[in-house]
């Protein structure tokens, strides 16, 4: 039986106009004035636009492709594929445990993941869910694989295991690489180290993905100067994610890679605050590295809390980006000992008054009962306005990415609302993006850097992944003071021409695939 979209707006990077679109299989067949037979479905559109559906291109739902919960949030919004992988730490490959354990509160546990690499994740996700998941070789993952718990730099050998497993996880089907070099074991990864992994990753056409060394912001140039190395080593192409820094520091350093001949695109995220592991920044690298029962031990023993508050909280207070005020910068977000439930959504000032104790004393208490499984929110010293980041988003090298993390009792509002906060604020509102510029940075790019395949465009020969948007309501209502709320404004969506969420109601079939790299055509 043929689907026909009937009589909607027709949005892709090429422009707009008033068509039918048909689909058959999971395949647009026609866009256009549609004849009708009698016995076709018909979607009505009327007043509404049809858009290829988008890509999140920094996604932490790597464990949740069967959470219907996930999956309506990141539908209500109109992504039907996430790129997972991020940060350097995921489960594949190995058996998991490594991530199961350090990002314990950012990803959690898989449900079925327990061995087999790239390829058995990606076989997990195949006909289980609504979304479409693609993959990137996690290299801080690849390190503890290969080098354990060690900080000190890989030799000779190493290097050639842990490139060997990138190349298989790419011929099994990732689209590339990812590190997280604030992130422990990848902090301890020298930039020839990572080069030696990218070159795989360029002969197989993939991507390098990045959460770079340095702090982002001011520092930028810092670790930009060290991807312009890892490039030029090794060839490959690289994206920087949530790439937050004033408008002028991510233009220039764009540039600047540019300059040395490296093709270099990025992500950022409508929302100034951040989230991530609350140990990240009150925790020294070289403790965080340890098993996590080893360093429970560690933070609950009194010597070791002294020593600590001597020596490495004053560094927290020159924490760049966190300063003096951390204690009050810091929201609560997921806190893995339910003892401590009645702190989410407190600041970390806020919740140790409320339990008569100090900040870094509360903070090491919920760190020790969660077994560090913990995340927060990270508010940041100089906020950005809407035409700030209006400024970023219009860079011709950006792309959607939520950075969206789906563990929480008070979770960051980016999971549930990025990509409406983008249509709302930076189309409708301020027409930063026209609307077929807004499909450009949202689908039909990152489809194509990403190596996705036919998708990203409303073309006939293209896979039907389509979003059904109503153009005047469209809006996020996730906020950080109740980031539950879901998207409106996007009620129909479809992932391989089958419809998954159909007048705001999921739907009972699991069109989505773990999606292999594919060459797309331009």
């Amino acid at each position: 039986m043929r689907l026909v979209m009937r009589g909607g707006t027709v949005v892709d990077n090429g422009g707009m106009r008033q068509a039918d679109v048909a689909i058959e299989g999971d395949t647009i067949t026609e866009v256009g004035d549609v004849v009708l037979a009698s016995d076709d479905q018909i979607i009505d559109c009327q007043g509404r636009f049809v858009l290829p559906g988008f890509v999140d291109v920094h996604s932490h739902a790597d464990g949740f492709a069967e959470d219907e919960s996930v999956q309506r949030a990141l539908l209500k919004q109109g992504v039907t594929s996430v790129i997972v992988g991020q940060d350097g730490v995921s489960y594949a490959p190995g058996d998991g445990a490594y991530a199961r354990e350090y990002f314990a509160a950012i990803n959690g546990a898989h449900p079925r993941y327990s061995g087999g690499g790239v390829a058995a994740y990606l076989k997990g996700v195949d006909g289980r869910s609504r979304l479409n998941f693609a993959y990137l070789v996690p290299g801080g993952t690849v390190r503890s694989e290969v080098c354990g718990r060690s900080s000190a730099p890989a030799d000779d050998s190493q290097r050639a295991r842990m490139a060997a497993i990138v190349e298989e996880g790419l011929r099994e089907g990732a689209v590339g690489l990812s590190t997280g070099l604030d992130y422990v074991p990848g902090l301890f990864a020298t930039a020839d180290e990572i080069a030696a992994l990218c070159a795989p990753v360029a002969d197989a056409g993939g991507i390098y993905v990045t959460h770079m060394r340095g702090g982002y912001e001011a520092n930028s140039g810092t670790g930009v100067s060290e991807i312009a190395h890892i490039a030029a080593a090794s060839g490959a192409r690289v994206h920087i994610s949530h790439f937050h820094a004033d408008a002028g520091i991510i233009d220039e350093q764009l540039q600047v890679l540019r300059n040395s001949g490296v093709d270099a695109t990025f992500d950022a995220y409508p929302y100034t605050r951040g989230c991530t592991l609350l140990a990240m920044p009150l925790l020294p690298p070289k403790l965080s590295l340890l098993p996590a029962e080893t360093v429970v031990k560690v933070i609950s023993d009194s010597l070791e809390r002294a020593r600590l508050r001597r020596d490495w909280f004053p560094m927290v207070r020159n924490n760049a980006s966190l300063g003096p005020q951390w204690p009050s910068m810091i929201t609560l977000a997921h806190i893995g000992a339910p003892e401590f439930a009645w702190a989410h959504g407190l600041t970390l000032e806020a919740a140790a008054a409320q339990a008569g104790t100090d900040d870094i004393e509360f903070a090491l208490d919920v760190l020790a009962a969660s077994r560090l499984e913990v995340n927060a929110i990270m508010a940041v010293r100089h906020p950005r306005s809407v035409a700030d980041l209006a400024s970023i988003f219009s860079h011709d090298g950006h792309m959607g990415g939520s950075d969206g993390i789906f563990l929480g009792a008070h979770p960051h509002p980016r999971a549930r609302g990025t990509f409406a906060r983008y249509l709302r604020e930076y189309v409708r509102e301020t027409a930063t993006w026209s609307w077929p510029q807004a499909v450009q940075h949202l689908s039909t790019a990152p489809a194509a850097r990403f190596n996705l395949g036919q998708r990203g465009r409303v073309a006939t020969g293209w896979v039907a992944d389509l979003v059904v948007v109503e153009p005047n309501t469209v809006t996020d209502t996730a906020t950080y003071e109740s980031p539950l709320g879901e998207a409106v404004g996007i009620d129909d969506v479809l992932v391989a021409g089958q419809p998954v969420l159909a007048g705001g109601r999921l739907v009972s079939s699991a069109p989505g695939q773990g999606l292999r790299r594919e060459c797309t055509k331009n």
